[in-house]
């Protein structure tokens, strides 16, 4: 699974109601859940949050297979932090394991759960958006939707084009290094490979930036007044009820947290 797969637009038969929607109302359901679990770390919060993403998942006309394809890095970052978490968290309770001088008790395993349901739930919004939204139609809607200045908006929307170019690049260099015989000689050799991968991509990614930013400077996107746009993008009424979706998850988690006294305000506890 390359950048280039994250960036490349929505699937192929996306199709669901929360799919369709206005990409600023699926980036409300994304900043109302991460508000809601920033503020606590806590198993039943965390958990109830996850769970009713998972049964909103039907509406966002995603497949499972594309939508472990786009999530693995939020897998990969939760586990290895739940694991972390059980292994160096702060003891309480009975001991469930010991590995030499690290243990892991109840109170350190159900911090790491909440650890990585915490991550799990606050991904799962952002790789639902990168899976059913166009790089595009995110920028008409931060722009004609947000207001946000459209130098800001178009300047990110050519970053995130370049981005699957810079991944096509990579492989590039890849496959030329190793048709000249580069690389070989145990680590050392692939770390001097390594290096000088990255410094050519550098390279190619600043002469490829300041090209484009000349061809837009010259195309008149950065003028100061205000512009007009190819396609508007309108905030309906299916859009309210998805962001309002979005508040309805992060309320009745929080509430789920409060009622089984596992919430408890983050900044209170380590202040």
């Amino acid at each position: 699974m390359s950048v280039l797969d994250v960036v490349s637009g929505p699937a192929v038969g996306a199709r669901g109601v929360i799919a369709r929607a206005n990409p600023v109302a699926k980036l409300a359901v994304a900043a109302a859940v991460a508000l809601a679990l920033v503020l606590t770390v806590d198993v039943v919060t965390a958990g109830t949050a996850l769970l009713l993403e998972a049964l909103a998942l039907p509406w966002c006309g995603v497949p499972p297979s594309r939508l472990l394809r786009l999530g693995w890095p939020v897998l990969a970052a939760a586990v290895p932090a739940a694991v972390a978490t059980a292994l160096l968290g702060v003891d309480s309770g009975p001991v469930l394991l010991t590995l030499g001088p690290l243990t892991v008790t109840a109170g350190s395993a159900r911090a790491a759960l909440a650890i990585g349901l915490r991550i799990l739930a606050i991904g799962l919004p952002g790789v639902v958006l990168l899976a059913t939204t166009d790089p595009t139609d995110l920028a008409d809607a931060l722009a004609q939707v947000l207001r946000l200045p459209h130098r800001f908006v178009l300047s990110a929307l050519a970053a995130m084009r370049l981005v699957g170019l810079l991944a096509e690049e990579w492989r590039a260099l890849g496959l030329a290094r190793r048709a000249r015989g580069l690389g070989d000689g145990g680590w050392l050799g692939r770390g001097r490979t390594l290096f000088g991968q990255v410094f050519a991509l550098l390279v190619l990614a600043i002469r490829r930036a300041t090209v484009l930013a000349t061809a837009m400077e010259s195309r008149g996107f950065g003028v100061a007044t205000r512009r007009t746009w190819a396609r508007p993008s309108r905030f309906a009424a299916r859009d309210a009820a998805v962001a309002l979706g979005g508040v309805l998850i992060a309320v009745t988690a929080t509430a789920a947290g409060v009622l089984a006294g596992t919430w408890h305000l983050v900044l209170l506890s380590t202040g």
